[in-house]
């Protein structure tokens, strides 16, 4: 395993080399990449080869072939490498304007589809070779506390697998740095010609049949949770793993959605859905970015979450 590997011995330079060579598929256009001879990239390889214990790449008549060893390393070798250049994009001074870094933003498909546009927009005029890499979170199904339902996105933070979460959570855990961003409510959405979009009582809401986002395709969430306290239930028929895939199956079916305003008002419309009121009590939720407290000595994270912020605004309160 290459974390089992002993550091002191290990020229990590060869990772960089591995990962031009897997990019290129070709020893001689990774020379020219790394500015080095064909013969520096061929004992490289050599090296590399046998501190992997793996042939890695195979030679063909028109290139090089990764074997399934080298293909299964690529992944964790690019995050490695990722997280090296971010350790020492840190280490010097943050100027946005030239910056290259590369931050990591977890957030819900239906909040970070959101603030991607207004963010890029923003990233366009005054990064341009800034980064993003946005993960999707979900709430763990089956927990009624915030804090306990978005848990791995905290630990995800603590491992510094991501730089920002954006998370519908009010008490968030003291150890984090919080900002917060919009207050969100949820819309019932549905095919434009749905006779329930004229009459949206509870009564007729319970039997409908119901499409709902859930990663783990449990179908119980907060709206379930509110239907209880109202004495009611519902027949979710399908479950999928976010909401622009609900979106599209909305669009065909006879399905009912439960999905976040500001999403609905961007996106809605591209499926010919309409969207009603829910008919009956449903939480609101207040979107906050969060961050490990610690990391906020970072220069370059404050300025993403000052972006963020300005991102949001535009959200709330559009021209």
């Amino acid at each position: 395993m290459l974390n089992q590997i002993e550091l002191s011995r290990a020229d990590l330079n060869l990772l960089v080399l591995f990962e031009v060579v897997y990019e290129e598929r070709h020893v001689g256009r990774a020379a020219e990449r790394l500015n080095v001879s064909p013969s520096a990239v061929s004992h490289g390889l050599a090296r590399l080869r046998r501190m992997l214990n793996d042939p890695l790449f195979l030679r063909t008549p028109k290139g090089v072939v990764a074997t399934a060893r080298a293909q299964e390393l690529a992944q964790p070798i690019a995050e490695i490498l990722a997280r090296a250049r971010n350790v020492i994009a840190m280490a010097e001074p943050f100027e946005a304007a030239t910056s290259r870094r590369r931050f990591i933003i977890g957030a819900p498909d239906g909040v970070s589809a959101v603030f991607l546009p207004p963010l890029l927009a923003g990233l366009k005029k005054t990064a341009p070779l800034v980064d993003v890499s946005i993960r999707q979170l979900l709430p763990e199904q089956r927990e009624s506390l915030p804090t306990q339902a978005w848990r791995n996105a905290f630990l995800d933070l603590e491992d510094r697998v991501m730089d920002i979460a954006v998370v519908p959570v009010d008490e968030i855990p003291a150890r984090f740095h919080t900002v917060p961003l919009y207050d969100e409510d949820f819309v019932i959405a549905m095919h434009a010609n749905h006779p329930f979009a004229k009459n949206a009582t509870l009564d007729r809401y319970v039997e409908m049949r119901h499409l709902m986002v859930s990663l783990t395709g449990d179908p119980h969430g907060f709206v379930d949770r509110a239907l209880e306290q109202q004495g009611q239930t519902r027949r979710t028929a399908i479950t999928v793993p976010n909401f622009m895939f609900a979106l599209a199956i909305a669009s065909e079916s006879d399905l009912l959605v439960a999905i976040p305003q500001r999403f609905a008002a961007i996106y809605a419309q591209r499926f010919s859905l309409v969207t009603v009121e829910a008919p009956l009590p449903l939480p609101r939720f207040k979107l906050n970015a969060v961050t490990p407290r610690v990391a906020t000595m970072d220069a370059g994270l404050n300025w993403l979450l000052g972006m963020l912020v300005s991102a949001a605004n535009e959200v709330a309160h559009p021209l």
